[in-house]
């Protein structure tokens, strides 16, 4: 199971990102994904959940109306768009999935939001 994300960097408040992550290694269309982040000092918090065909979606609420997940099964991409970000949403972002009990990370992609 690889995950790679990309995508994130330095943005001012109130900008967006887009973030993605590549899937590849198992079967992505049957697998639930999930962005967590981790802010310094903070303990690694999940950010959004999408079902396995997309049909669900549930984000936590600090970003709901802010962020949306979505995926491409034909692409096995996985993607977190962030809106009116805040510096509160600075960490890094990580992509997750869970295979017959196994956790699987990408190795995190780094947001920055600051003016």
């Amino acid at each position: 199971v690889q995950l790679v994300e990309s995508g994130g960097g330095l943005v001012q408040p109130g900008g967006s990102l887009r973030l993605s992550c590549a899937a590849s290694g198992f079967t992505f269309s049957s697998s639930p994904m999930s962005w967590y982040r981790q802010a310094p000092g903070k303990e690694r918090e999940l950010v959004a959940t999408i079902s396995s065909v997309g049909r669900s979606t549930n984000y936590a609420d600090s970003v709901k109306g802010r962020f949306t997940i979505s995926r491409d099964n034909a692409k096995n991409t996985v993607v977190l768009q962030m809106n009116s970000l805040k510096s509160e949403d600075t960490a890094v972002y990580y992509c997750y999935t869970n295979r017959w009990g196994n956790k699987y990370w990408g190795q995190g992609t780094q947001v920055t939001v600051s003016s």
